[in-house]
């Protein structure tokens, strides 16, 4: 993949994706975070596929306005955390904790996104593990191991050798969100399909889980709006 700015105010950024199945230009933009993909047939020729999105350019400026646009992390933002909002707050700590309604951290904002970041993975992992390890007893299956990552297309995976994966953000959703990702994904284990009967072991984890599906379908794409590897909006870039 090649990425390519698209001239304009704003200016567009476009990730090129050659694909052994596209069979013309299509261009697609993340509801999520606002990320232009622009996919095009395996021998077409890139200045093909820029005019095809030059000439798009004005309905993708349309749409991403409608995108919200991803932040970085600066302190006195708030982050959620189990469906509780803090406020990320400087304090004369070693490591980050939560306090009341603030996430306190150390005054270092070179660091500050990876700190919170690693807190997030961390308390996500320990939760998941937890979490499968319940459902999993209940369900008398067991997994091999759990992978966390910062996917945007799914919350949770499982694989034919019982390994399970979950997108570290689910920490930020309220805890029975998170709990049914992990029921889901353990149900798995016996179903690797979504039919009835993966459904019926579902309920039989997690009853109502519905609720909590629907959760993530309304509120799922807030969870990836803060991007903790950016600069804060109130950044400043020495000379």
């Amino acid at each position: 993949m090649t990425r390519h700015m698209l001239p304009g105010e704003p200016p567009v950024e476009i990730t090129l994706r050659r694909s052994a199945r596209a069979r013309r230009f299509s261009l697609r933009v993340s509801r999520l975070d606002g990320r232009v993909t622009l996919s095009m047939p395996a021998r077409a020729r890139e200045a093909e596929a820029l005019s095809f999105a030059e000439a798009k350019a004005g309905w993708l400026r349309a749409v991403l306005s409608g995108t919200a646009v991803r932040q970085g992390v600066d302190f006195g933002a708030t982050i959620a955390f189990e469906g509780q909002a803090l406020v990320v707050t400087p304090a004369p700590v070693r490591a980050v904790r939560i306090s009341g309604a603030a996430l306190l951290v150390p005054a270092d904002p070179e660091r500050l996104g990876a700190r919170v970041s690693a807190f997030l993975k961390l308390a996500a992992r320990q939760r998941l593990q937890a979490a499968c390890e319940t459902h999993a007893t209940a369900l008398g299956r067991r997994f091999t191991r759990i992978t966390l990552r910062d996917t945007r297309s799914r919350w949770g995976s499982c694989t034919a050798d019982g390994g399970l994966m979950f997108s570290w953000r689910l920490i930020m959703a309220p805890p029975e969100v998170l709990d049914y990702v992990a029921a889901h994904e353990v149900a798995h284990l016996a179903e690797m399909n979504h039919s009835p009967a993966f459904w019926a072991i579902v309920a039989r984890l997690m009853p109502g889980y519905q609720r909590h599906r629907r959760w993530l379908r309304e509120h799922g794409g807030g969870l990836h709006r803060l991007d903790f590897a950016a600069e804060p909006i109130g950044a400043l870039a020495g000379d």
